[in-house]
Parts: structure tokens; C-alpha cells; sequence
């Protein structure tokens, strides 16, 4: 009986410590930018060339810093959404400011040295997330408070980081490019609409009109899948052209079905916590862990 007391509180403190080290993952963005870094090895392997480690790391430190300001302009809107998180960046807000401009730095420098052309690239999604987090005049909006332009924007970022950054090192075809790119943008608005479910009632309270507040959570859930259902004919078209190898065709239709899994079940919920950072953002983790298998 005493060996089973010693490892229950054993477990619940491994557990809560496991909980700690997510959390500040998370809240930091790095957990983010570790799955962002893998979204690119992703499309370097989708391309069948060897991926640049260069520019993986670059692709790292750019997502820490984009989404670092993200949570340094959103902070009034996290205090309902995501409190925690909140309290945390406003604790190390000075530090933390230091560490969003060191890490464009590093990633400009990465990039450099790697390969000049992916300048412009890298800076996309920079340029992206001061579109869309900051007030430019009192009187002109933010363009993430208009509905569903956020979303575009992110995802039109991400499609251009992970289908050019490995188009710029190996000469590809053209339709091999755009269906790569239509890959990474159409899942990137799909993911970044399901955070918006997530926050729902705090963008209520601050008048932000995302989609889920604008069509309600159940039609953005019927928008959602059938969004996800194009990667079916897709699939097709790219098994049809032989542009992807077969493990790699199998892997993504476990993504597809992976993406119908997690739409039903996060715009089913009544309460959606860190899990979606983990099965959404976390995706990345389970799809190159089933390409190296």
C-alpha cells in the first residue's frame, strides 16, 4: 500500500512538472516554433530533396519572433482567452521583448549565410504579423479585426515559408510548388480558424469579428471539414502525376484524416484548453515522427 501512495504522488509530480514545462513551451512560443520547424522538414521531404538544417533553424527563430509579438499585441485579449499565458508574458514581458528581436536577428543571419534568397521568404511572415497585429492609424482597423482576413494572411505566410524555402534549393516543377503551397496554406487557415473557436468568447468581449463569432461555431465547423474534404481530390490529383512517394501519400492522408478528427472534436467541445495547442499546433511532431518510421 505505502509503494502504491510513493508512486501515485511520484506520477502527479512527474505529471505536473510535464504540465509546467508545456505551458511555458507554449506560452513562449517555442512549442510553436518547434512544430513550425518541422512543418518545413515536412516540405523538404514532400519535395524528396535533403532538407537544410540552415534553414530549418532559420524558420525556427523567425516563428519565435512573429508569434512573440503576436502575444505582446494580443495581451489585453489573452488576459480572457488564455490567462495564464497572459500572466506569464506580462511577468517576462521585458525579457521576453529582448528575445522576440534576438530571434529575428538570428534567423536573418541563418538565412544569410545559408542562402540569400531566402531573405525575403523568412520576412514574410514578419511583414504578416505587423499587418495584422498593428494599428497603423486610430482610424483605419486592424486587419485581424476583420473577419477571416487574419486567417488568410497566416496561412498565405506559412504557404509561402514551407513551399518556397525548399523550392529555393532544389529546382522543382511548378504544379509540385503550388500544390505543396495549396497544402500548407488551406491547413494553416483551417488550424488557425479552429484557435479562433478556441477564443470565441473572448473576441466576443473585445468586438474582434473572427469567423467562429461572425457564422457561429457550427458553420465554421461545416466550412472547416469541407475545406479539408478538397485535400481528397488533392491527394488524387497527386498520386495521379506521381509527384509525392508512396510513404509520403500515405502519411498525408493520415493528415487529412487527422484533420477530420481533431475539426469535429475542438468545435464539439464546450471548453477546448491547451490540448489544442498539442494535437493542432503538435500535429507537425506526429507526421514527421510517421516519415522517419
Amino acid at each position: 500500500m505505502y509503494q502504491y501512495v510513493l508512486f501515485r504522488n511520484n506520477f502527479k509530480q512527474i505529471f505536473e512538472f510535464l504540465q509546467g514545462v508545456f505551458s511555458f513551451l507554449i506560452s513562449t512560443s517555442l512549442f510553436l516554433a518547434i512544430s513550425g520547424s518541422l512543418k518545413i522538414y515536412f516540405s523538404f521531404a514532400m519535395f524528396s530533396v535533403p532538407p537544410s538544417h540552415n534553414l530549418i533553424a532559420a524558420t525556427f527563430f523567425m516563428i519565435l519572433g512573429v508569434y512573440g509579438i503576436n502575444k505582446l499585441t494580443d495581451l489585453k485579449e489573452d488576459m480572457i482567452n488564455t490567462p495564464e499565458r497572459a500572466k506569464l508574458i506580462a511577468k517576462i514581458k521585458n525579457v521576453f521583448k529582448l528575445t522576440v528581436i534576438s530571434s529575428f536577428i538570428i534567423s536573418l543571419i541563418i538565412g544569410a549565410r545559408s542562402n540569400v534568397a531566402s531573405i525575403p521568404i523568412l520576412l514574410t511572415p514578419l511583414f504578416a504579423g505587423i499587418l495584422y497585429s498593428i494599428r497603423i492609424s486610430p482610424k483605419i482597423p486592424r486587419l485581424k479585426d476583420i473577419t477571416a482576413v487574419k486567417n488568410i494572411i497566416i496561412a498565405l505566410s506559412w504557404g509561402i515559408v514551407a513551399a518556397f524555402l525548399p523550392a529555393i534549393c532544389h529546382s522543382k516543377e511548378l504544379i509540385t510548388i503550388l500544390l505543396i503551397f495549396y497544402f500548407f496554406t488551406l491547413r494553416s487557415f483551417i488550424n488557425s480558424v479552429l484557435f479562433d473557436v478556441r477564443d470565441v468568447e473572448g473576441d466576443k468581449k473585445n468586438n474582434i469579428p473572427t469567423i467562429p463569432v461572425t457564422i457561429g461555431v457550427e458553420n465554421t465547423k461545416k466550412l472547416l471539414l469541407a475545406l479539408n474534404s478538397t485535400f481528397l481530390p488533392w491527394l488524387a490529383i497527386a498520386y495521379y502525376l506521381n509527384l509525392f512517394t508512396s510513404h509520403i501519400l500515405v502519411v498525408l492522408l493520415f493528415a487529412v484524416i487527422y484533420s477530420f478528427t481533431y475539426i469535429l472534436h475542438f468545435c464539439n467541445s464546450k471548453k477546448i484548453g491547451k490540448s489544442l495547442d498539442l494535437f493542432v499546433d503538435g500535429e507537425w511532431i506526429i507526421l514527421v515522427a510517421l516519415l522517419l518510421m
